[in-house]
């Protein structure tokens, strides 16, 4: 009987039976094509899923549209605390403003929207329905133009009002693909007033005699229903966003004044369960002067 001398067989390498790692050539073969026939057939079954979700997109539209039944709204110049706080005495302090809202309002320069869109029927919704498979592509868009902005639309008064004291600032509703926001002829309108907010465990404040008086442009701040419904930035490429101004023209000095606007129509609610900010917006506006 031979004794045993304790000695083990090689891991990494036998020399013997020719095995790497415990298999030999043939038995790292057929696993290694195990794997890689394993491994192209799920990736042949993620690129057929892929596929065929695909084909159920639309280009144009969103298949599914899951969103609020009211968008939200914006204001520019916005900052990231929703905050305007300067000093009409401080150019520096404001001027970061104006300098915003000029940018912003460059592509609503009349000379630009008269190029790019059409002078449209105010107070009609501009439907323009694909002929079946038949897209009407590019779609056309109405005219939104900046002098329709008046005192806000920094032509007439190149500061937008920040350096007497009368900011202006405009106002946006969120872009919605489809989205019809009134009836029987009547377009929807902005209204801004003195926020309501919490002061004590059970204290609300509001600051309705600081606000003072508010103008609105284009008059009563309607976004009028000819810019309606959107069809897409892929199909319409040159649709201006139309817009609503509001110019302080009293608000009270040295203080924060919380300010909400908000958006009034026929078929839209705000503050919804879902949101309780669709459909408004809020901001804060402190103008400091040293003359006070």
């Amino acid at each position: 009987m031979r004794a045993d001398t304790g000695a083990k067989e090689p891991y990494f390498w036998n020399p013997r039976t020719h095995e790497f790692l415990g298999r030999t050539a043939s038995s790292w073969g057929l696993i290694l094509l195990f794997y890689l026939v394993f491994y192209i057939f799920l990736g042949g079954m993620f690129i057929l899923t892929m596929y065929v979700m695909l084909l159920t997109l639309d280009d144009y539209k969103p298949t599914y549209q899951d969103r609020l039944a009211t968008p939200g709204m914006m204001i520019r110049p916005r900052s990231e605390a929703m905050e305007i706080l300067y000093n009409p005495q401080d150019t520096e302090s404001w001027d970061r403003y104006t300098e915003a809202l000029d940018i912003f309002l460059a592509p609503y320069n009349n000379s630009v929207q008269v190029q790019n869109n059409d002078d449209c029927l105010p107070d009609n919704y501009f439907i323009q329905e694909d002929s079946g498979e038949v897209r009407n592509n590019p779609k056309r868009s109405c005219q939104f133009n900046r002098t329709s902005l008046d005192a806000c639309s920094g032509i007439i008064d190149r500061t937008y009002g920040y350096q007497t004291g009368q900011p202006c600032v405009l106002i946006k509703l969120n872009r919605v693909i489809g989205m019809l926001p009134g009836k029987d002829g009547q377009s929807p309108y902005v209204t801004c007033g003195a926020k309501r907010y919490k002061v004590g465990q059970d204290e609300w404040k509001e600051d309705a005699d600081a606000i003072g008086e508010l103008a609105f442009y284009p008059p009563n701040g309607t976004f009028n229903l000819m810019y309606f419904p959107y069809y897409g930035k892929k199909a319409q490429v040159n649709y201006s966003q139309p817009l609503v101004a509001v110019k302080f023209l009293n608000i009270s000095v040295n203080t924060d004044v919380n300010v909400e606007c908000k958006i009034n129509s026929n078929t839209l609610t705000t503050g919804g369960e879902r949101d309780k900010f669709a459909g408004r917006v809020s901001f804060k506006l402190r103008i400091t002067s040293s003359n006070n």
